[in-house]
């Protein structure tokens, strides 16, 4: 078949799927669904400029992700007065000593040649300007968590609207990316990945254990919202005629409406990322990066700098996965450290972009769409299937006991199913990358 026609054709499928959804279950959940999937999708992007483009193996999309979730806390929540006058002034002394460490050791590496020297005096500046740093930071953090802990004890933000913080989601990803880049990039593409992972859980586990940035496992609740809140709407008379018109009640349509808001804002971002990733995979800087990822010594033997593409591409897809992090915080409205785990922020990640097809945008969508879907689905209708094949059993059957009780893990069998018929049936992905020649 044409791709002209499949690749329509499937999305029109997708379609019918959530379709469906509306019909057959109700179009809150359809339209839930349908919010995840676009953030899938967004998500699924990042990594597929990352991978589809220049063959990075990242492994560490859940600590982009979250650090893009922070941004919606450091953004839209209002400071905390009391906690910056407790200890806001130790903790600035703090950082700038930090940096400060950090320009020192900078300097005196750059004067004393290599050697073992260097690396003394080096590890003696890191060390010194450890334990300084600790002389303000320790008191500052305890008096900053000790203010209102149950309610607050942290600094809070900057109260701004909740939309910037998705751009400034991709700003702090990119700054992340840039650092790890720095680090990691010269690696083999085995130990990059093992890089990225572990500075993602490092990223988590900041994450979790300073109160002092985002309350740590207390989580951050009653995040900003772009879209109007249910409760006002209800309360709105027009709001109220308009449901009758529709023949639904008035919480019903509220809840609807705020979904339909929030799927147009994250179409809107998604129709962004795929125009740009679009144009730019198009152009000859993505011919470019192509052909690094294709071949890296050729590529270095016509005069490409093949690190700095590397990094380039890696800070680009990394802020994606960034603004794609803050999208879902501000969807969910709160920031929960603990929630982000490798298996839905990394691997599902992954999967999207294989079964959509890497190095094909309109695939990682495709992708995005459907693994979220199927991973929600899976499990009612796993549910719905046991309940089927033991409907002849006795209800105090043990057996039909352990078959329902196992139904959520169908989830990972029907994915695992998924990922092997693609990869036997069509190895490239749903859709393919198209090979220019």
């Amino acid at each position: 078949m044409s791709p002209m026609i499949r690749n329509p054709l499937l999305f029109a499928v997708m379609a019918a799927m959530l379709a469906a959804v509306g019909f057959g279950q109700s179009w809150q959940v359809a339209l839930t669904i349908l919010n995840l999937c676009l953030i899938s999708a967004v998500m699924a992007l990042g990594l597929n400029m990352q991978w589809g483009y220049a063959g990075l193996f990242n492994v560490g999309v859940m600590g982009f992700a979250a650090v893009g979730g922070l941004a919606t806390v450091l953004v839209t929540k209002a400071p905390v007065v009391d906690a910056w006058a407790a200890g806001g002034w130790r903790l600035g002394i703090s950082f700038v000593l930090l940096l400060a460490t950090a320009a020192v050791v900078v300097v005196v590496r750059r004067w004393l040649g290599p050697g073992p020297i260097r690396s003394l005096v080096t590890a003696a500046l890191v060390i010194a300007g450890y334990f300084l740093i600790r002389v303000f930071f320790d008191p500052a953090t305890e008096a900053i968590e000790a203010v209102n802990s149950a309610k607050t004890g942290y600094l809070g933000g900057l109260g701004l609207p909740v939309l910037l913080s998705w751009i400034v989601g991709g700003v702090l990803a990119a700054g992340v990316a840039w650092f790890i880049g720095k680090v990691a990039l010269g690696l083999r593409s085995d130990y990059f990945a093992i890089a990225t992972l572990g500075i993602s859980e490092i990223v988590i586990a900041i994450l979790k254990n300073e109160d002092w940035l985002a309350r740590g496992v207390k989580n951050v609740t009653g995040l900003k919202r772009p879209v109007p809140y249910e409760i006002n709407l209800q309360a709105d008379a027009w709001f109220a005629d308009f449901a009758a018109w529709f023949g639904a009640s008035v919480i019903e349509a509220s809840s609807i409406f705020v979904k339909l808001c929030y799927a147009a804002l994250f179409l809107a971002v998604l129709l962004i990322v795929v125009a740009l990733s679009e144009r730019a995979l198009k152009s000859p800087w993505g011919r470019m990066m192509r052909a690094i990822r294709d071949n890296e010594d050729a590529a270095e033997a016509m005069g490409k700098d093949v690190k700095r593409r590397h990094l380039q591409i890696f800070i680009i897809g990394s802020a994606v996965i960034g603004i794609a992090g803050a999208m879902l915080v501000t969807l969910d409205g709160q920031f929960t450290p603990g929630t982000y785990q490798p298996l839905r922020f990394t691997f599902l990640i992954w999967i999207m972009v294989i079964i959509g097809g890497s190095g094909n945008n309109w695939g990682s969508v495709l992708g995005g769409f459907l693994v979220w879907f199927v991973w929600i689905e899976a499990e009612p209708a796993g549910l719905w299937l046991m309940d089927v094949i033991t409907s002849g059993f006795d209800d105090a059957s043990p057996l039909r006991a352990h078959l329902l009780n196992a139904a959520p893990h169908m989830r990972l069998v029907i994915m695992g199913v998924i990922l092997l018929l693609v990869m036997r049936f069509s190895p490239r992905g749903l859709i393919p990358e198209v090979m220019r020649r």
